[in-house]
Parts: structure tokens; C-alpha cells; sequence
């Protein structure tokens, strides 16, 4: 038996060791009274190793990636990229949501040849596609990336040079030195779109 698990790969691996984790599960949900004393299971058991090896993070999938560009505003940004990636936050229950019923997410940014600014700090804003909510992030760190939450479907991200971070702070003042948008962001409706329309929507950013 054991060179038959060595040498299973792939789905079957995997489906064998679904099977496993559930078989625990049963075993640690049912227990056999001992001298006709009940049973005490406890409400929450150690997850199997080979439960936990199942339930790790896999990388997001790449439609949840989208690039950063330079605006070249700022002296020593010009040449600047950047990647923002987006997964779902964990939760015991599935899915993490806002007050709101909105999901959240976890937010990473990353850039690269963005030199460090000469005075301030370069700080990363979430805002809606309308602007009409502004929420910060924080700043980039020495190797030109950060990672926070976010609660928007679609929303920008808009990193700036101010003069220092402030907590306390509800929108930008310093120029912007990068800016992206997530995928979902360039979702729209096409009512209105017939076969007349000569509007081109990329103009306008979606």
C-alpha cells in the first residue's frame, strides 16, 4: 500500500487524500463510549497534516493580477512598473465580507525600478472608478511594495508622493507617480452600445 500512494501524482493524489481528510473528520466526530461513559467530543479537533498540505494558498489565479504604470510626474518615476494582485481573504467561513456584505480582499502591490524619493514617501489609495471614496493604504516599503485589504469590487490604485504618511489622511495632495486599475474595473455595461456607436470607451479608461 505504500508504494501504491508513492506512486500516485496528480488528481488521484489529490482525490485519495480528500478521502483521507474526510475519513479523519468522521473519526473525529464519532467516538465509542468506554465503560458506559459518554463520550466528549471536543468542538474543535487538530486538522490532519495532510488536511492542512490540501488547504494551503495557492498563488492567485493570473485574471486576478493587473499592472501599476508610471504616470512619469515625478523625477526617478518614469521608468517605474508595477503588479497589484488581489485573492479573497481567508476565513474559517469561506469568504471574508465587509459590514456592507461586500467581499475583502487582500491587496498586494509590488514595483519595480521606482527610485526612492529624494524627500517624503510614496503612499498607496484605494478609490472607487467614480472617486467618490478615497481609502489609504499605506506606504511602500524599501523594496517598492505593500500589502493591505480592500472592499470594492472594482476600484483604482493610486500611489502618490507626499510629504510624509498620515494616518489620519482622507485623500492625496502630492502628485500621483503610479496608478492601476483591477480587472473587474474594466467591466462595464454595454447597454447603449448598438451597432451605430462610435464612442470609444478605452478613451475614457473602461
Amino acid at each position: 500500500m505504500v508504494r501504491n500512494l508513492a506512486g500516485m501524482t496528480g488528481s488521484n493524489a489529490t482525490q485519495l487524500g480528500g478521502a483521507l481528510c474526510l475519513l479523519a473528520l468522521v473519526v473525529l466526530a464519532v467516538a465509542i463510549p468506554v465503560a458506559g461513559t459518554p463520550a466528549r467530543v471536543p468542538l474543535f479537533s487538530p486538522m490532519p497534516a495532510a488536511c492542512v498540505a490540501l488547504a494551503a494558498p495557492v498563488d492567485p489565479p493570473e485574471y486576478y493580477g493587473f499592472p501599476i504604470v508610471s504616470t512619469r510626474r515625478v523625477p526617478g518615476t518614469g521608468q517605474a512598473t508595477g503588479l497589484g494582485l488581489i485573492t479573497f481573504v481567508s476565513s474559517p467561513f469561506g469568504l471574508s465580507l465587509a459590514p456592507d456584505g461586500s467581499y475583502v480582499y487582500d491587496l498586494v502591490l509590488a514595483s519595480e525600478r521606482l527610485a526612492p524619493p529624494r524627500e517624503g514617501a510614496y503612499v498607496v489609495w484605494v478609490t472607487t472608478p467614480n472617486l467618490d471614496r478615497v481609502r489609504l493604504v499605506g506606504a511602500l516599503d524599501e523594496q517598492g511594495g505593500i500589502r493591505g485589504t480592500v472592499q470594492w469590487n472594482k476600484f483604482l490604485v493610486v500611489i502618490t508622493l507626499e510629504p510624509r504618511l498620515d494616518p489620519e489622511a482622507t485623500t492625496w495632495s502630492g502628485p500621483i507617480v503610479m496608478r492601476g486599475m483591477s480587472r473587474s474595473g474594466m467591466m462595464h455595461t454595454m447597454a447603449g452600445h448598438g451597432p451605430f456607436e462610435t464612442e470609444n470607451c478605452v478613451l475614457y479608461g473602461y
